[in-house]
């Protein structure tokens, strides 16, 4: 059977180029690269290489990221290493409704460690408001924290207004831009675009590099509590022996990456997961797109299918050999529907109906097509099996 995938939201394949470009530092140059005989020197090169093409990818000094094992230890990071309560003050943060759990646990944990939180609610379309952030602000706000692309929707937020209303009140701005890194132009230097982002986390797994490793920007200006105290890896901001491979396999899809944006990848992305979505919306009636008319980025597609559970579509297809997800994929198995959607403002049971659908710089016309045959016949042998269904078609005889 052929299998076709199409959850690059949940993690992507490890590119060959990657891999090649980390096999040596498994067996060949496997030194330390604290240690400064010629093996550690070996890998301390390989990390600083690594260091700048991140760097390049998203337009910072490479002193600025911190290499750590993906994208829950930054976010983690980013919001225990900068909210300290002060003078007897609470700490205010400022997040919203449809982070990632890497965020929302994080939120929730500091809550019990006398940090106020707010979550910003979001538009029907996904969105997050920037009057609802300037709204939000107290004298005692430290940090907001949007993400800058939803790994369900795949919708865009305004991160460069947002972060400039939070510099307006002499808060810090972070974003998780994990769905965003390699799939968006990221500006963070200090006269670009995105100047008032003071923290940013990025995945590898996300991008072709391997799982495991990750990096967090801090800008040079920020000061950051590590979480892990040992050595004085990474500025004395994240301690613990580097992960060579990882790093190395994360510098070279960054290169691979910076790439695909220059040669115009998302516009040429954008048209087959625009097609996979007019040919779905052309065939299943009662479905929709979660998150249309909203800015988005070019590889996901969140659909809704009424009268049908996601979970049983998800099986369904996979059984034919197409690889979907009905929401994040750390929330496998969960019985609750999805706090993105809701938070948009769909009932449990379209919530519950709604799949996504990633695709990545693999993907091919003909995987769209055959996409387009399996998707359609599956929602309609689902639906002969709903009693929903079969009231609702009863009910207009």
């Amino acid at each position: 059977m052929r299998r076709i995938y199409m959850d690059a939201n949940a993690t992507t394949p490890l590119l060959p180029e990657v891999f090649e470009a980390m096999r040596p530092f498994y067996m060949e140059h496997y030194g330390n690269a604290s240690s400064i005989h010629q093996q550690g020197q070996q890998a301390r090169a390989a990390v600083d290489q690594a260091r700048d093409s991140i760097a390049r990818l998203l337009r910072c000094r490479a002193s600025e990221i911190v290499f750590t094992s993906g994208g829950t230890e930054s976010d983690n990071l980013a919001l225990f290493g900068t909210l300290k309560t002060t003078n007897g003050e609470k700490s205010h943060l400022i997040t919203t409704s449809i982070e990632h759990h890497a965020v929302l646990h994080a939120a929730e944990a500091l809550e019990k460690q006398n940090v106020e939180v707010t979550f910003l609610p979001c538009t029907a379309q996904g969105l997050i408001e920037p009057a609802a952030l300037a709204a939000a602000i107290r004298p005692n706000t430290r940090l907001v924290s949007v993400m800058f692309a939803n790994n369900e929707t795949g919708v865009i937020q305004p991160i460069a207004e947002l972060a400039a209303i939070a510099h307006q009140t002499g808060a810090l701005f972070h974003t998780d831009a994990v769905q965003a890194a390699g799939k968006l132009p990221i500006d963070l230097s200090p006269k670009g675009p995105l100047k008032d982002v003071d923290l940013a986390t990025i995945s590898g797994h996300k991008i072709h590099a391997p799982k495991g490793i990750g990096a967090l920007f801090v800008r040079r200006s920020v000061r950051l509590a590590p979480m892990m105290h040992g050595g004085m890896h990474e500025r004395q901001r994240r301690a613990g022996t580097e992960n060579v491979a990882g790093i190395v396999g994360l510098g070279k899809a960054a290169e691979l990456a910076l790439q695909w944006l220059a040669t115009d990848g998302p516009a040429k992305l954008a048209p087959l997961r625009d097609r996979l979505e007019q040919g779905i919306l052309a065939e299943v009636e009662e479905a929709g797109i979660n998150g249309a008319g909203a800015p988005r980025v070019a590889n996901t597609a969140n659909l809704y299918f009424d009268h049908v559970e996601a979970e049983a579509l998800v099986i369904a297809l996979d059984l034919k050999g197409l690889s979907v997800s009905g929401g994040a994929a750390c929330q496998s198995g969960a019985t609750e529907p999805s706090h993105v959607l809701t938070a948009m403002g769909l009932s449990p049971a379209r919530a519950r109906a709604s799949i996504r659908f990633s695709l990545s710089k693999l993907t091919t016309d003909d995987e769209v097509d055959e996409a387009l045959k399996l998707v359609p016949a599956a929602v309609a042998r689902l639906r002969e099996l709903s009693p929903t269904y079969k009231a609702a078609i009863a009910a207009t005889l």
